[in-house]
């Protein structure tokens, strides 16, 4: 696997020179003031792509193209957010770009409860709390309906939660899960985020899976003939929120979308972080059922709490996910289809100095610096054994 990193762009904290003073070799990035729906214009892709040779790295992956809602809903102008999306692809290959890495979650990107969750070793890491945002569904959001899903005894331990917390709390919970995160295009008001979701009231997973299908259908062919491999990337957490459908959670939703779109262009993005916080999906026996068809990997590490759905990030070979297991299964697929992919470390705690000074979230120097020093020693020994 090629070492990569993601990078925000020229207001990233992380500096392309702080990326190859880590080792990496490649980058991760998008351009992230494109709203969905446009298309991304030759100029900016090659203005990018040339600050990143510059620098003596490669611009590897495009992460991601957004896909409007429009798109999913399946109104407004979302077939000419469609075309433009198969523009802003053929665009990107010319660049070199090799891998295109999206997502099909509704309305919200990742999603977290707590961006500064302090671990016993004082490290601070993401976490998402089950209860937290139940209560915020509940009772800040107030979003209609929401009581059928939620059990009773999930309401109630989300009513206490919610009690206990100060009004501080509650703003900064909000802030947290719709205000926006890395790498997402729009935030939202408590009202405009209720009016966000409305639209997803008449479409369920199967309706959804649909369309994604039909959406892979367009591109997958065409990202072949521009010499580009698409990489969905999995919900996050893996499971439905907010009464919105998730439709790449388990083993079994990769599988369907790959025999639905057989092309060898369309493929994942396998994110051990977004997989593994599920106690159901092994990773390691994914990464060798799917290993041809992981385009792009994502490696990080999550640990599952009391309540299974409650879950923070762990440190990257210190979590459920058994990485060295994973890792081996990838180099394996990589022997075996004669190509390698690249990989980046994904998330990292806040340590050291990182914690005062501005991190984007999920994306401090020094903890990805520990992440991949980690990863690329467990894949220089499997290599050499």
């Amino acid at each position: 696997m090629r070492q990569a990193w993601r990078w925000f762009g020229p207001d990233d904290p992380v500096s392309l020179e702080d990326i190859k003073q880590a080792g990496a070799t490649e980058i991760v990035t998008a351009l992230h003031h494109m709203p969905g729906g446009a298309v991304w214009p030759m100029h900016e892709i090659e203005h990018r792509h040339g600050m990143i040779e510059k620098a003596g790295l490669k611009w590897s992956v495009v992460e991601s193209i957004h896909v409007s809602e429009a798109i999913k809903t399946r109104t407004g102008p979302w077939r000419e957010h469609q075309e433009a999306w198969a523009q802003s692809l053929r665009n990107v290959a010319k660049a070199g770009v090799e891998v295109v890495c999206y997502n099909f979650m509704p309305v919200i990107d990742w999603t977290r409860t707590d961006l500064n969750y302090r671990l016993p070793d004082g490290a601070l890491a993401l976490r998402f709390d089950i209860d937290a945002f139940a209560a915020f569904d509940l009772f800040i959001l107030k979003r209609p309906s929401a009581e059928a899903d939620w059990d009773a005894a999930r309401q109630a331990r989300a009513r206490d939660a919610h009690a206990a917390m100060s009004e501080s709390d509650r703003t900064l919970l909000t802030k947290t899960i719709i205000a926006g995160l890395p790498g997402t295009e729009v935030s939202y008001t408590l009202d405009a985020f209720n009016e966000a979701l409305a639209p997803y009231r008449e479409v369920d997973a199967e309706t959804l899976r649909a369309r994604l299908i039909e959406f892979i259908e367009i591109m997958a062919p065409l990202a072949a003939e521009a010499g580009v491999r698409l990489s969905i990337h999995p919900d996050d957490p893996p499971r439905p929120l907010l009464g919105l459908p998730r439709v790449m959670s388990v083993a079994n939703d990769a599988q369907a979308l790959l025999e639905a779109v057989p092309e060898p262009a369309n493929g994942l993005c396998f994110c051990t972080g977004s997989f593994g916080a599920r106690s159901d999906n092994d990773l390691p026996a994914m990464a060798r059922q799917f290993g041809p068809r992981i385009h792009f990997a994502h490696l990080r590490n999550t640990r599952r709490e009391a309540d299974p759905e409650t879950f923070h990030e762990s440190a990257h070979l210190d979590g459920d996910t058994d990485m060295v297991a994973v890792i081996k299964a990838m180099l394996d697929a990589e022997r075996t289809t004669g190509r390698t992919f690249p990989m980046r470390p994904d998330h990292g705690h806040r340590l050291l100095d990182d914690q005062t000074k501005e991190t984007r979230p999920g994306y401090p120097a020094i903890g990805r610096l520990r992440g991949l020093a980690e990863l690329r020693g467990v894949m220089h020994v499997l290599e050499r054994t």
